[in-house]
């Protein structure tokens, strides 16, 4: 985000969104929160759907730096558990992306951010599900359960013993279709 003028109003956005999708994006909320009057915000971007257009390219530039951290991360537990933590607006505007997917912009936004973090979390992933020789697997089950994730959790539970125990869920289901398949 280059323009350091927009970037308070955006960052407010984005959490707003990430609480409450959407339907919590409106000038008069977005102006309290910022402190500064809603004519600004009109001067700045126009209306909400160019704001939002500027929302989702700085969570497509959040997607990115996330991505880099996962590269850091060396396994699911703890490191990628506690990431999301420290990022959990990033994977909440997420949440509400995937809620929203019947507006297309929301679904191509979902997908972006979804791919990245998966493309960097694919190697520690197959190994904590035990699929290291079964990427495709692999991928299909992250994609679910990022799925079942964002339906799941809220800012109650987002937590490193829920997801541990969510991630204990998904071990144990990837078993039992194993143990089916033999």
């Amino acid at each position: 985000m280059k323009n350091q003028i927009e970037l308070p109003w955006i960052e407010a956005g984005y959490q707003l969104f990430s609480k409450e999708g959407p339907a919590g994006l409106k000038v008069d909320i977005l102006a309290r929160a910022v402190g500064i009057s809603r004519s600004s915000f009109y001067h700045l971007f126009g209306d909400l759907d160019i704001f939002q257009e500027k929302l989702l390219m700085y969570h497509s530039e959040m997607a990115s730096n996330v991505a880099e951290s996962v590269k850091l991360c060396k396994n699911i537990e703890p490191d990628f558990l506690l990431m999301m933590i420290k990022y959990q607006d990033y994977f909440f505007f997420n949440r509400q992306l995937r809620i929203h997917r019947e507006n297309e912009t929301f679904r191509r936004g979902f997908e972006d951010a979804i791919s990245q973090i998966q493309k960097e979390a694919s190697a520690i992933w197959s190994d904590m599900v035990g699929l290291e020789h079964k990427p495709e697997m692999a991928r299909n089950i992250f994609r679910i359960a990022a799925d079942i994730l964002f339906h799941r959790i809220t800012r109650e539970t987002m937590n490193y013993e829920w997801l541990l125990g969510f991630l204990k869920e998904i071990k144990l289901l990837i078993k039992g279709m194993d143990k089916e398949s033999k």
